[in-house]
């Protein structure tokens, strides 16, 4: 799996507060198998379970709008 610049994120701030997985997926209400599976890129993750853990590290998820991307109408 490649991992997105999300899993890359997660697994620094991880790290930068000194938790392993298994300590870092109980504090943040998640299973250990989620965790795994976001950190690795499973492209399937849960959203839900990704607001979970964003929430626990105090950040949040913005989407913005590439304008130069053309759209056409279907």
């Amino acid at each position: 799996m490649i991992q997105s610049p999300i899993s890359i994120e997660i697994k620094k701030l991880r790290k930068k507060l000194s938790l392993n997985k298994v300590d870092f997926a109980k504090r943040a209400g998640v299973g250990l198998r989620f965790l795994r599976e976001l950190e690795e890129g499973k492209p399937t993750v849960r959203l839900d379970k990704l607001n979970q853990v964003l929430d626990f590290l105090g950040v949040h998820l913005e989407i913005a709008r590439n304008e130069n991307i053309k759209h056409e109408r279907i």
